[in-house]
């Protein structure tokens, strides 16, 4: 009997079961099929939740009457307004007491909300329906945002604020990024990278708002 050879397949068999499993594949939320990364999401108006699924199904549920309306597709379109951007007037106007935060309409509470990421997610403000209107009246990327499945990304920094017109999805994962690398009370040097990473992407990504948009 080899001992070397039993002793070297041994310790190579224990490297393996110490090693972690591979991450198991997202299932679509319909029909169970394992997704790739980079699927799309449906949004469940009633439990305000996002729902992974795959192509097929995300069709299904485009169509208005499914599931009685329950379920939208979140769409995938990235939009920039460079001719109005908002100014710090705007910004106050809000109320944001932060520097990042996201801005949607909800139609099971009828009306706008403001979602800031932070080291445990995202906390959650109603918004004032006046404040909305005066600060983002004149907007046009506000004008094209679809309820509930887009929202408005800002971030406000000393030289700009800055807004785009995002899926919702995308709001998330920013999220929970920001959760995995926060430090501090701010957030620290690796998540201001975090967020001047994400915001470039956006910015390379982001189409100008057409002069004549369809929602």
């Amino acid at each position: 009997m080899n001992t070397r050879r039993i002793s070297r397949d041994g310790t190579a068999l224990l490297h393996r079961l110490r090693e972690p499993a591979p991450p198991r594949p997202e299932q679509c939320a319909f029909c169970g099929r394992d997704l790739p990364a980079g699927h799309r999401h449906l949004v469940d108006i009633e439990d305000r939740a996002l729902a992974c699924t795959c192509t097929a199904c995300g069709l299904l549920f485009q169509q208005p009457a499914a599931a009685g309306g329950r379920y939208r597709t979140v769409p995938d379109r990235y939009l920039a307004d460079p001719e109005r951007e908002l100014d710090q007037q705007a910004w106050s106007e809000l109320g944001i007491p932060v520097g990042t935060a996201f801005l949607f309409r909800n139609t099971v509470l009828d009306q706008p909300l403001a979602f800031y990421p932070g080291p445990a997610g995202a906390a959650e403000s109603e918004l004032d329906e006046q404040a909305w209107q005066r600060a983002l009246g004149g907007s046009r990327l506000a004008d094209a945002l679809e309820p509930d499945v887009e929202a408005l990304l800002l971030r406000r920094t000393e030289e700009r604020v800055t807004c785009f017109l995002v899926p919702i999805d995308v709001c998330y994962e920013l999220v929970g990024r920001l959760r995995r690398c926060w430090h501090g009370f701010d957030g620290g040097t690796e998540a201001r990278a975090e967020l001047d990473a994400f915001f470039a992407r956006l910015a390379a990504r982001a189409r100008p708002l057409p002069a004549e948009v369809t929602v």
